[in-house]
């Protein structure tokens, strides 16, 4: 991050990293179980776009899940198609087994 990068802000109770600037926010919203982090939607205003904020907001919560030792489930596109993108944080992904292994992981 440089001098003049927006800092990410943790919203709990909004469930969401956020990072401000210009008067708008770009956000991943999260939902937080005891050994898996979900990233359930990303947002980003069309006049903060282009600056890698979204890839920011990723980065910040791949670092968070190797951190807090959990994996990650993506249900966002963008943070689907991202992950695919950034390999060195495959083992970080939740990969479900058995017979519900086709269903979203709820906690």
């Amino acid at each position: 991050m440089t001098e003049n990068e927006p800092d990410i802000h943790d919203n709990t109770e909004a469930g969401r990293w956020e990072i401000a600037a210009e008067g708008a926010i770009a956000w991943l919203s999260y939902a937080m179980g005891p050994s898996v982090l979900v990233l359930v939607h990303t947002e980003v205003p069309e006049r903060l776009g282009g600056r890698g904020l979204a890839g920011r907001l990723a980065r910040h919560a791949m670092e968070i899940a190797r951190v807090g030792g959990l994996k990650v489930e993506p249900q966002c596109p963008f943070m689907i198609g991202w992950l695919d993108r950034h390999g060195e944080y495959a083992d970080l992904v939740f990969k479900p087994s058995g017979p519900a292994a086709d269903e979203p992981f709820w906690f």
